[in-house]
């Protein structure tokens, strides 16, 4: 065959993203075939796999959205090694394109979100092996989920695409009036960290091990076994109020607790609203 024209390897490097002397080998390999020299690169973006996977990927971008009327989310955890790569409007569109393709579509695993189809008749799957043959670092989807609900689901991202929330309403609809004081609660969520919704989502194990450490700490203070029981039960109410959503201190305003601001809400949607799950995915934290 006839060398290789710097047009075709420019051609090549344009659909790929991939260095010029990868687009040319590649070419060559295929001779000169632009869907083969295409498979080639995302082989070897795929292959280099293998070469990363002791490497750290701490970094990373968090995507969370609604459907329009609000009845089903996603929530995307796409992970890589530097803030570089996590930056880029290649990297950033990846990971929205998870996440709009979870929200649309119910998946059973990885493995059946991989296989939906993307624009120009790609899977998702061959969009990955597109970035990977782009970047040279470790690249997963860490963690995802997709909710449905009856009630209503708002969304929140914080600056840096690095800590996003689903906050699960039910009850009377969340009104264009209740919205902004439903995402409040999701921005809670974000800030506070809280662990449940409320106190019957504490379980048993967990309440018995902090009633332990207290009842020990007022032990270890000199304390009588009654008298430091007495004190754990005390201490219970300060764990409930750190732990528990709609017992915590509104971050927006400490005046006042978030089962106000639900309250609230349920005055602009017209009845009473509660909180019935919440999603918390931050980059790096420990996936549950």
């Amino acid at each position: 065959m006839s060398a290789i024209s710097a047009s075709l390897v420019k051609d090549l490097r344009d659909k790929t993203g991939a260095g010029m002397a990868d687009c040319k080998k590649a070419l060559e390999e295929s001779q000169g075939d632009m869907e083969g020299a295409i498979e080639w690169l995302r082989k070897r973006g795929a292959a280099s796999i293998a070469k990363r996977a002791d490497r750290e990927a701490n970094e990373g971008i968090v995507v969370a959205l609604t459907s329009a009327d609000g009845k089903t989310a996603a929530i995307v955890e796409l992970n890589c090694e530097t803030d570089f790569v996590a930056r880029n409007e290649e990297f950033v569109a990846f990971a929205n394109t998870i996440a709009q393709s979870l929200l649309a579509n119910d998946v059973a695993d990885e493995d059946a979100l991989w296989a939906l189809p993307t624009e120009g008749g790609k899977t998702l799957g061959n969009y990955k092996d597109e970035i990977l043959a782009k970047f040279s670092e470790k690249i997963g989807l860490r963690r995802f989920e997709r909710i449905i609900t009856n009630g209503h689901i708002v969304d929140y991202v914080h600056a840096g695409s690095r800590l996003g929330v689903l906050v699960e309403f039910e009850g009377a609809g969340v009104t264009e009036t209740a919205r902004p004081m439903a995402r409040d609660i999701a921005l809670q969520v974000a800030a506070m960290q809280p662990q449940f919704v409320d106190r019957s989502q504490v379980d048993q194990t967990t309440l018995a091990k902090e009633l332990e450490i207290y009842r020990q700490a007022a032990i270890q203070e000199g304390k009588k076994e009654d008298i430091a029981e007495r004190i754990a039960q005390g201490r219970l109410g300060k764990f409930y109020e750190e732990t528990v959503l709609i017992e915590q201190t509104f971050v927006k305003d400490p005046s006042r607790k978030v089962s106000d601001v639900l309250s609230d809400i349920g005055k602009a949607a017209g009845g009473d609203v509660k909180v019935v799950s919440f999603r918390r995915f931050n980059i790096g934290e420990k996936a549950n």
